[in-house]
């Protein structure tokens, strides 16, 4: 259900994520379609092999196959892989936490919009991320600033007759970063703001 009440948004229908304590936010699903200011700063870090986890309609994967770099986006959604094909990147249907190709071969990986939340246990994600990089492999996550706190949240999506399952989702903030990415395995921490989103280098 998770998947279709997102495949919904990515068609442009009107989207909330609802929050445990009744909060309803609205999932802007259409500004994933194009370049957002800030994003040079994830794409110009990519060499070699590149996985865009939670790639979702494909801009970032797109736009690194554009630049003739090697990167396959992966996703739930099925709607997610079709739009990523579409925009001229490869895509894979599949979860971070199951089966991919070239396990412990990828040179880079992008944890964008957010993504460090999948699953509502970054420390998991972070441990998974780096069993998929080769040695000396570089994760590029975005973060939220440091005026927000660190957080995990039980969520859903919804529209008018539709309603997701609940579902953990992680917010991470730039000042944890650090701290979540050793106990993930990571040896080297680099912080960056750009065009006012804050990202953090893990190797």
């Amino acid at each position: 259900m998770i998947g279709e009440v997102y495949a919904g948004a990515l068609t442009g229908l009107n989207t909330e994520i609802e929050y445990a304590d009744g909060t309803r936010a609205a999932l802007e699903a259409a500004r994933w379609f194009a370049s957002i200011p800030g994003d040079e700063a994830m794409l110009a870090r990519c060499h070699g092999l590149t996985l865009d986890i939670g790639s979702g309609p494909g801009r970032l994967t797109a736009e690194l196959v554009r630049r003739g770099v090697p990167a396959l986006g992966i996703d739930v959604t099925p709607q997610a892989v079709r739009l990523t094909r579409r925009a001229g990147g490869v895509a894979l249907l599949g979860d971070v936490f199951g089966e991919l190709p070239w396990n412990g071969r990828w040179s880079s990986a992008l944890l964008a919009d957010g993504n460090i939340g999948i699953g509502g246990h970054p420390h998991a994600l972070l441990r998974r991320v780096r069993q998929l990089l080769r040695p000396g492999g570089e994760v590029v996550v975005e973060v939220a600033g440091p005026a927000t706190a660190s957080r995990v949240d039980r969520v859903r999506l919804r529209r008018p007759g539709v309603v997701g399952d609940w579902f953990g989702w992680a917010v991470v903030s730039v000042n944890d970063i650090t701290r979540l990415a050793r106990a993930g395995g990571f040896t080297t921490v680099e912080h960056r703001h750009e065009r006012g989103r804050w990202f953090a280098c893990l190797r």
